[in-house]
């Protein structure tokens, strides 16, 4: 069941898959007579989900980290048995804290497995990824609440509805008022996510610019090598004059020099582009500043050129946690260069391009919304550059792209994706992919960009309103319960 949850994720994007393997899960959580045991369940599903959805670790760490094989396969399995613990421990609490009374078992579950899915993103520097909530989108009717509740209130209606239907399938309640306001309640929550699906959250503030993403698809496994170090340069300045475009977007890292070693030549014809184009050329690319080096993007078209230096790192692919401890990874076992960077500023402000305020975040940092949304409402325009060729030819680039629409969603905001290999897209401000390049292909996809102003309710209070609800739903819940238990004492 939970291997049938990933269906759920780009790019099979099939949001129904998912719904039906969590009613599986409810469904035996509601037959669990433990604690225990739907901590088991839960720890099966979560083995299932995430070893189907994250096997791509496994690439990254042997293909391109030269890691050995079986190490490879153990820290993969590791990760996704330390990912399994949160559905692990929803099951647990969940008939714990409802002292396995099923008609709070329809509460405790969604909100559980929704504070869970939260506190994946932030615990030990957070890993969101196969957040229940993003299966929902941009399809599914859940989607509609996006801009409202964020991806982990949809990660709380999906449960709960999960959760809804598995109590049907186990209890079979015979009252004709319990089933009418259930049927109703479902019947409510999808026609309003639909009709939340037309409202225009944010309006125009311009009119449309032209864009060109570049997508140079270099081998990952040569993209650091010296000897090809001219040629990546010359590729991307060839793909890079080709274009009229007024906003030129190159992906992470794509030139592969130190800011202060890009030859004067690329730098002076990039910035007589973009004055030609009245626009700006965005360039990945590693800054050098007093001995620290930063991930960064680089707009080139201005005479003093600004940057965006990325603020969220990777853990183990960025930085290294504990160097002390885990330092002799690094030395032994993996080949990853820029493994230990260092942070930018965590509010960096949106630039000004072409009449537009662009936000920028780099590859991860679009898979945290409330990061994204610092920059909002000021910003008219979502800018990620990504290199996800770590993961070879599998799901990553698909399952990425698809949180990027999430948070064209949750922003109101056109999103443009340029990457090395995929997926390079351009998404509208309702999740849809407009344009979509071919993946491992050198290409430029075109298109035009529109920005829009204004807030989604999102904007303003982040994930508050989420945690509001699951906080009042848990009161609801405890407060009963432990009154009852003082009047036993007593």
């Amino acid at each position: 069941m939970g291997a049938l949850c990933v269906l759920g994720f780009a790019p099979y994007y099939f949001y129904l898959a998912s719904l039906l393997s969590l009613i599986g899960l409810c469904y035996f959580w509601y037959q669990s007579n433990s604690a225990k045991q739907a901590a088991i369940d839960g720890f099966i599903f979560g083995l299932g989900l995430f070893g189907a959805g994250i096997y791509w670790i496994f690439i990254s760490l042997h293909d391109f980290g030269n890691m050995p094989s079986f190490m490879a396969g153990l820290a993969t399995f590791l990760l996704c048995a330390f990912m399994a613990l949160f559905p692990a421990l929803t099951g647990w609490l969940s008939v714990r804290v409802s002292n396995a009374k099923s008609q709070q078992l329809l509460i405790t579950i969604p909100i559980f497995w929704a504070l869970a899915d939260w506190t994946r993103s932030w615990i030990f520097t957070g890993f969101p990824w196969l957040t229940i909530g993003y299966s929902q989108v941009p399809h599914s009717p859940l989607s509609g609440f996006t801009p409202i509740l964020g991806i982990y209130g949809i990660s709380l209606l999906s449960v709960f509805i999960a959760s809804l239907i598995g109590f049907w399938l186990v209890k079979k309640p015979s009252s004709v008022i319990w089933k009418r306001n259930s049927i109703a309640l479902l019947v409510l929550i999808l026609v309003t996510g639909n009709l939340l699906k037309l409202v225009e959250w944010t309006s125009p503030s311009n009119k449309p610019i032209s864009v060109a993403l570049l997508q140079g698809n270099i081998p990952q496994d040569l993209k650091w090598a010296p000897e090809i170090a001219d040629r990546t340069l010359n590729k991307y300045l060839s793909l890079a004059e080709a274009s009229q475009a007024r906003l030129i977007i190159l992906p992470e890292t794509a030139l592969p020099v130190l800011s202060s070693e890009l030859p004067v030549e690329l730098t002076t014809r990039l910035q007589q582009l973009a004055n030609k184009n009245q626009g700006a050329v965005l360039a990945g690319l590693i800054e050098r500043e007093n001995g620290e080096y930063f991930n960064s993007m680089l707009n080139i078209g201005k005479a003093n050129p600004e940057a965006y230096r990325k603020s969220h790192l990777v853990p183990f692919g960025e930085f290294i946690p504990l160097k002390v401890a885990f330092g002799w990874i690094y030395r032994d076992l993996l080949n990853m260069p820029l493994s230990d960077l260092s942070r930018g500023s965590l509010h960096q402000q949106p630039m000004d391009i072409a009449g537009e305020k662009v936000a920028i975040n780099i590859c991860y940092e679009d898979v945290f919304g409330e990061e994204i949304i610092r920059q909002l409402p000021a910003a008219t325009l979502l800018v990620n550059a990504s290199n996800d060729a770590w993961y070879g030819q599998s799901n990553a680039a698909y399952q990425h792209m698809q949180f990027s629409q999430a948070r064209a969603l949750e922003t109101g905001r056109t999103v443009l994706r340029a990457t090395n290999t995929g997926a390079t897209a351009i998404i509208d401000p309702h999740g849809n992919v407009l344009a979509h390049a071919p993946h491992f292909t050198e290409s430029t996809l075109n298109g035009t960009a529109q920005g829009y102003s204004g807030s989604t309710p999102y904007v303003h209070w982040g994930n508050w309103f989420f945690l509001a609800i699951c906080w009042v739903g848990l009161i609801a819940i405890c407060l009963p319960n432990f009154l009852a238990s003082r009047r036993k004492t007593k």
